[in-house]
């Protein structure tokens, strides 16, 4: 690790303003409660939905320039406006280094958090943890049945790690991941808590030269990776690495200086980068290496007779959407640069079904206005048979491709809930993939009864010289297609020989005897 302090970029460089009093108790104390968070997602500042007045009234602008000191002025009790590049309002207190997006303009809401100041500094005493004078603290107003508690976190800048005053479990540090034993394995969990908290409070502070340098460097990995494997861990796909290698080049411009979007901009890739590493063990025995590597020894695949049997009748289909599934869900963690190539080619086929389903469509339509057909009733059940199955890969892949646009598509987090869901269903994510099969599957067996119902008119109605020349082409046809089928169930003409060579050897053994 660098010795040099991460946060002289994270140090805010803000100067406590000449006569800003440190803040004062109320005569009146409040009981303050006190309770470890982690910054994200705990400080709920996306969350928030303050209401605006919904009333219109022109705003009368003052004569002369216009002077907004007094609005981004620091408060009686201490505390500075600041403004998040992305627009939120939080505040700033430079004597203890304190943030917090509560309304500390609001009297009764400073005193109360300079008392949850008071109250944690003192708390750390207790606890003799020893601090050095750039560790900062964060504040965050907690109101749950009209209860208020006060979230707090302390920041390490040395370390690079968020910290507490007590012992502290926490899910949402966790991120659900399973086999958790190890301190230097946590610590990536508490680095990317670390960036998240410079994510949310990055103003006024340095943004070190070496801190680009070595974000650059992880980024030019993950670039080489994607190019060079096809199991590569990184978080992102191979385009929006390349577009995030050349933000960071231009971030050089930006090093010990103070611009608050380039450190936004670097705390965010980093956070992304370290909690893949927390995910992926890194650093610890048994390091996830590829991105299909399962570290607890086991395969969330389901194979089973029955399935089997429905893999056979889904023409394969089945088989192969469901490894394509495994691929995208590893040990219960979605591969989301995957999740994005799977849906977009499963869009590409589902409007590719929908042109043959409708073609079908047409096709068995005019095969049933012709008079011979009308009057062969196997020939035309079948013809029925094959529209019902068109119009159902019809409709499943209309609902189907409506169902891509919705929330699971722009969320990791809705998709990993949609994904988990289903690997807990009766089929596991199998139901998934037989879902998704069927379009492909019906569109097929609309194909087998139409060619059936035309080999019924062809053998009903034609002379012997059309049957004789139609028959080994329609059998030719069968052979490849079932050839196509058995071999994407892994059955081969090679395997039967072996069977029977075996077979027979047996036989022959045991007459010896």
């Amino acid at each position: 690790m660098s010795s040099t302090p991460l946060l002289s970029m994270p140090e805010p460089q803000v100067c406590n303003p000449v006569g800003a009093p440190t803040p004062l108790p109320p005569a009146a104390r409040h009981d303050i409660t006190l309770v470890p968070i982690v910054p994200g997602p705990q400080v709920n500042r996306y969350e928030r939905h303050v209401t605006i007045d919904d009333l219109y009234a022109a705003f009368m602008v003052e004569k002369g320039p216009l002077d907004c000191s007094e609005e981004l002025a620091t408060t009686v009790a201490g505390w500075e406006p600041l403004t998040h590049p992305e627009g939120a309002l939080f505040f700033y207190f430079p004597k203890q280094r304190v943030f917090t997006d509560a309304n500390v303009r609001d009297p009764v809401i400073a005193a109360k958090a300079g008392e949850a100041v008071e109250k944690a500094y003192k708390k750390v005493h207790e606890a003799k943890i020893r601090m050095n004078s750039l560790v900062e603290l964060a504040l965050e107003l907690i109101v749950v049945d009209g209860e208020e508690k006060w979230g707090y976190y302390f920041v390490d800048h040395d370390k690079r790690v968020i910290f507490w005053f007590e012992d502290h479990t926490s899910d949402f540090l966790m991120n659900s991941i399973r086999g958790v034993e190890r301190k230097s394995h946590i610590r990536y969990a508490l680095e990317s808590q670390y960036w998240r908290h410079v994510e949310l409070f990055p103003n006024k502070r340095l943004l070190p030269e070496d801190v680009i340098v070595k974000l650059k460097e992880t980024v030019m990995l993950a670039q080489a990776e994607n190019i060079t494997s096809e199991t590569c861990l990184a978080p992102f796909a191979s385009d929006e690495v390349d577009s995030m290698l050349g933000l960071v080049d231009s971030l050089m411009s930006s090093a010990d200086k103070q611009r608050e979007h380039s450190v936004w901009i670097v705390a965010r890739f980093t956070r992304l980068f370290c909690n893949a590493k927390f995910v992926n063990f890194c650093g610890q025995p048994g390091a996830r290496l590829g991105v299909d590597q399962s570290l607890y020894g086991k395969s969330n695949v389901r194979s089973t007779r029955i399935l089997r049997v429905m893999n056979v009748f889904l023409f394969g289909s089945f088989d192969a959407q469901s490894k394509a599934i495994h691929r995208i869900w590893v040990d219960e963690t979605m591969v989301h640069p995957r999740w994005k190539n799977f849906i977009d080619r499963l869009t590409t086929e589902w409007n590719g079904y929908t042109i043959y389903s409708t073609v079908m469509l047409a096709v068995d339509i005019s095969f049933l206005a012709v008079q011979s057909v009308q009057a062969q009733m196997v020939a035309t059940l079948l013809a029925y048979l094959s529209i019902l199955c068109i119009i159902g890969s019809l409709v499943i892949s209309l609902i189907l491709a409506g169902q891509v646009n919705d929330s699971r598509r722009r969320s990791a987090a809705d998709v990993a809930f949609f994904m988990l869901g289903m690997s807990r269903s009766m089929l596991g994510l199998e139901s998934l993939a037989l879902m998704l099969s069927l379009p492909f599957a019906l569109l097929i067996w609309a194909m087998v009864f139409f060619s059936a119902a035309l080999s019924v008119l062809i053998f009903g109605t034609a002379g012997v010289v059309a049957v004789s020349i139609a028959s080994p082409i329609w059998f030719a046809i069968f052979c490849l297609a079932m050839w196509l089928v058995l071999a994407a169930n892994d059955f081969h003409i090679s395997h039967l020989r072996s069977w029977i060579i075996e077979r027979v050897s047996r036989v022959t053994n045991s007459s010896y005897v």
